[in-house]
């Protein structure tokens, strides 16, 4: 089984893997004088379950930049970010639910902390992520980005970002309230099988198994029918900056895991423009 797994071992001891089982992944070839790097991240993980390894380590030391998803060390995007999610239509979050339904909402907000009080003004796709909270097993998550954000500060490494605020903004958007709206209360009714898929899409994650994890998505009610804009739309337009990052200079990229595997994700696009990508453990 290792022969299969394992190709070959460089010098620096790391070991290149040929069935897409890798968070990490080198970005060669077509005219890359040194290489680069995408890694795949979770943005709600426990200490306990943090994957760095000292082969990811090196990659991040051996790049010159970091890329996020956005500028990370935007001191203003916490503010924007908060400010982007209240609703714009003047609804109230309750105005989205009937009175048995915003009372069902709430008796589970109620039982596991979550202010809904004090979020009437946010969108629905805002309480996704309180929900997230929810489903892991410690109370205070781990963070990669910002992690890995300050690893980068220590090597005064600039950081980057492939998409502004509001572009991901207008990706919430773009999404049907009222849908997402049903989505939570669904999420809801059913919070312990919510909980599973989550552990089960955590395990994968700490597998590093990425065909896995990339098909939890396709089959996942909560994000089917969304993948396009959450995924694919963004992955096209990410590729040529990444491109374009990657010659200027070695550059660590760390965006969602679940952008990097598929037809459309960014792994295979990149082959598409010419790039090797090879999968490191």
């Amino acid at each position: 089984i290792s022969a299969l797994c394992y190709a070959q071992e460089t010098k620096n001891k790391e070991k290149v893997v040929n069935d897409g089982k890798s968070l990490l992944w080198k970005i060669t070839g077509n005219g890359l004088t040194k290489p680069s790097y995408v890694f795949g991240t979770i943005h709600i993980i426990c200490p306990d379950d943090y994957v760095w390894t000292p082969i990811m380590q090196n990659a991040l030391k051996q790049s010159q930049q970091v890329v996020f998803e956005m500028d990370m060390d935007d001191p203003s995007l916490q503010a924007q970010m908060a400010k982007g999610m209240m609703t714009k239509d003047g609804k109230k979050l309750k105005d989205y639910y009937t009175e048995e339904e915003y009372k069902r909402l709430n008796d589970v907000a109620v039982k596991n902390g979550i202010p809904l009080a004090m979020l009437q003004n946010i969108e629905p796709f805002g309480l996704i992520s309180f929900l997230y909270m929810k489903a892991s097993t410690c109370q205070i998550p781990d963070s990669y980005e910002g992690n890995i954000m300050k690893l980068a500060q220590k090597d005064d490494k600039e950081i980057l970002g492939l998409e502004s605020l509001e572009e991901q903004l207008n990706v919430i958007d773009g999404m049907d309230n009222d849908s997402i709206a049903k989505q939570v209360l669904k999420i809801v009714d059913d919070l312990d099988s919510f909980r599973t898929t989550f552990q089960s899409m955590l395990s994968l994650y700490k597998k590093q198994d990425l065909p896995a994890l990339h098909n939890l998505f396709l089959e996942s009610p909560d994000y089917k029918d969304d993948l396009d804009a959450l995924l694919y739309s963004r992955n096209k337009k990410w590729v040529p900056i990444m491109s374009s990052l990657a010659e200027a200079k070695p550059t660590f990229f760390a965006v969602g895991a679940g952008h990097l595997y598929g037809k459309d994700g960014v792994i295979e696009l990149l082959q598409n423009s010419g790039y090797t990508l090879t999968a490191i453990k």
